[in-house]
């Protein structure tokens, strides 16, 4: 086990350090990449999951809990042992002596073999996604797959280089008069404690797995609490990593599973004594709890934010409109990096196809989504399915919010027909509506906003990244000094920025080993995806001394 994941961790230490492209794991779903026959056995082993007890020999009240319905209209029917939050946190407990002394190189080559066998697993982790998220199928794939497993093997990385980053033991000799002084001291890393990883809804495995593998690979025991509406995608990679720790001789308690329908088990598992780390993405209001609350605890939380787009001027009008619909549209929004603020002059902007009045800028936005999403077999492998009755609701009292540039109309899914499928909505607000667009509306919602100018645009940006926070931003402009000022506004309000995307490359996306996911300088997040920050909390090093 060891030996055939030397390469692979070596290579991604080489990767987060240069930045540039890799790739450890293929993110098509073609069965020349994967092996023929590969998409139907994971489909099959999907399907084994419905109707049907999961089992995990791990502490339970004996009762069994599970109620998840597909975005896409079906009834999962999986039930999974409902926890006994003291017995997991004592199993974890007792599991992590023998973890902790098992040394930072055996642990990464362990977690590394957990993610490759996650890999072997992607068709079936896909399906689980997509119905329990809503994602179209190939979005499913490579974000519940692939790109999760690259974050997870990026996090073991980053984890890994920090705790090897100083000798472990070493002779240390000071000069005298007579005999040199000489010690023999060793440098241990010692895990901080139990983990505790808050799952989402949209992204599951994607949110899930730096957290998870992050703090197993510095020697914490992990408890994973899926959202009650996406169990399965998080159960199969618990199952996955106990199988893989048990047959490298240690205890399958070093990760469990705490499955919920709503008892607030959250809060439970995240004031316990013994959870000494936690990870958590989901909304502004339980992760503030969490910082306030869990104070025996590091908590990382990624929240929402106000995502930000500023256009100035373009050299590709129909680049331009074409990705930035598609990022509107991409599951319908439901990402916590899609674009919802687009702020653009007023007076209009200058394009290669001539100036455009900012009418024209927002009907030609609203054109481009109607034309990506004018076909409903098409459109619905983009947007996906509407992930909860919160973010319908939202959608269906958009009107409210401002003047109507495009509506939102359902889509029919040829396969789904009990799927509910929304296309975007695109409103017009006054930037003075900062009660607005000063906040998050999750989900296919946006706005167009006229401002005085591009100077105005960006302090907008700057005041509701620092009040708010937000994942993204981005700007469009054929101005040297625009494109500076953009960046110092990016730097000062601590968000990532992403400059004139008119290709395949959207603001929704990251990669790993070369993208960070959140910065941490803005409150949408108090942790970078994944950078040393990130990792470096999670363990404490302790040594000892003696005479040589």
């Amino acid at each position: 086990m060891f030996e055939r994941n030397r390469q692979t961790l070596d290579e991604a230490l080489t990767a987060i350090a240069q930045r540039g492209y890799w790739s450890a794991y293929p993110e098509s779903p073609s069965p020349r990449v994967y092996g023929e026959g590969s998409a139907e056995r994971g489909k099959q082993a999907f399907e084994d999951h419905l109707g049907k007890p999961f089992e995990l020999d791990q502490p339970a009240t004996g009762a069994w809990i599970g109620a998840e319905r597909s975005p896409y209209g079906m009834v999962l029917g999986v039930t999974y042992p409902e926890p006994c939050p003291p017995g997991l946190a004592a199993a974890a407990k007792a599991a992590l002596p023998a973890w902790r002394d098992a040394g930072p190189e055996a642990r990464a080559l362990i977690c590394v073999e957990i993610i490759n066998r996650l890999n072997e697993r992607s068709f079936e982790i896909a399906h689980a996604v997509q119905h329990t998220t809503g994602q179209a199928f190939v979005m499913a794939f490579q974000a519940g797959g692939p790109h999760a497993q690259e974050r997870a093997l990026e996090a073991v990385a980053c984890a890994y280089a920090a705790m090897t980053a100083a000798a472990s033991a070493v002779r240390w000799e000071k000069p005298g008069k007579g005999d040199p002084l000489v010690l023999d001291k060793r440098f241990t890393v010692v895990p901080r404690g139990v983990g505790l990883v808050i799952g989402c809804n949209t992204f599951p495995t994607f949110n899930a797995y730096p957290g998870l593998f992050a703090s197993l690979v510095t020697g914490n025991p992990v408890i994973v609490k899926p959202h009650a509406r996406a169990i399965l995608p998080l159960a199969i990679t618990v199952r996955v990593a106990r199988e893989v720790l048990a047959e490298a001789g240690f205890h399958p308690a070093l990760v469990q599973l705490a499955a919920e329908e709503g008892r607030g088990l959250a809060v439970e598992l995240a004031t316990d004594p013994a959870v000494r780390v936690i990870d958590f993405t989901g909304s502004t209001e339980f992760g503030d709890w969490l910082e306030g609350n869990a104070g025996q605890a590091l908590v990382h939380t990624e929240k929402a934010g106000v995502n930000t787009v500023v256009v100035d001027s373009t050299d590709s009008w129909r680049g331009m409109l074409g990705n930035l619909a598609f990022s509107l549209s991409l599951y319908s929004g439901q990402m916590c990096t899609a674009p919802q603020n687009i702020l653009i002059p007023a007076g209009g902007i200058a394009t290669d196809e001539g100036h455009k009045s900012f009418d024209e800028v927002a009907e030609g936005l609203a054109a481009a989504v109607g034309e990506l999403l004018g076909d409903d077999a098409r459109a619905v492998e983009v947007t996906g399915a509407i992930v909860s009755p919160d973010v319908l609701s939202r959608l269906d009292g958009a009107p409210k919010l401002g003047k109507t540039v495009l509506a939102s109309r359902s889509l029919r899914h040829p396969d789904f027909p009990e799927a509910v499928i929304r296309t975007p909505a695109i409103l017009r607000v006054a930037p003075s509506r900062s009660d607005v667009h000063g906040r998050e509306h999750f989900g296919p919602i946006s706005f167009v906003i006229p401002t005085g100018s591009t100077a105005e645009s960006l302090d907008v940006l700057r005041r509701t990244t620092a009040e708010r926070g937000a994942l993204t931003a981005s700007v469009y402009s054929t101005s040297p000094a625009v494109l500076e000022e953009a960046e110092r506004a990016a730097l000062e309000s601590g968000v990532n920025l992403s400059c004139n995307l008119t290709g395949g490359v959207f603001v929704n996306q990251a990669a790993a080993f070369s993208d960070y996911h959140g910065t941490g300088a803005n409150p949408a997040a108090t942790a970078s995806l994944i950078d040393p920050g990130f990792v470096a909390g999670r363990f404490h090093l302790v040594q000892s001394r003696r005479p040589a």
